[in-house]
């Protein structure tokens, strides 16, 4: 029989950006489930987050943050039109660049991940409480 399994995630980052390894918690969630084979899918609830799949190497998320600063550069804020009473509008790019979610297979009641992979939340517009959402149906 199909199931069904819903929590949110909360998080509260202190910095205006970071990077953070969301997969223990969401393992978490998959084992609460109880679900061994179907499909979890995590998003980010917010238009200024992301979540994405890639390895755990802080190298490389100093280099997503280099990257990201320069496709979409926080400052000056007056470069955005979306900007007018805000100053956000390089955290709702940063988040399209990034992704809204992922979809992770389960199989035998663990994320079916390929060598590395873990799943991260991208925080692009922090210093407030904001939402990820995990789903997992299967039997």
């Amino acid at each position: 029989m199909m199931k069904s399994y819903r929590k949110e995630l909360w998080f509260n980052i202190s910095t205006r950006r970071a990077y953070i390894n969301i997969t223990p918690r969401v393992e978490e969630c998959l084992k609460d489930s109880g679900i061994k084979d179907g499909l979890l899918l995590c998003n980010a609830m917010h238009i200024t987050a992301s979540v994405f799949v890639n390895d755990d190497e802080s190298g490389l998320h100093h280099d997503f943050d280099v990257w990201l600063e320069k496709l979409a550069p926080h400052e000056p804020v007056s470069q955005y039109r979306h900007n007018v009473g805000e100053d956000n509008a390089d955290g709702h790019l940063k988040r399209s660049v990034m992704g809204r979610e992922v979809v992770v297979a389960v199989t035998n009641g663990k994320l079916d991940f390929g060598p590395w992979e873990q799943i991260f939340y991208g925080e692009f517009d922090g210093r407030r409480k904001k939402r990820v959402l995990v789903k997992i149906i299967g039997e």
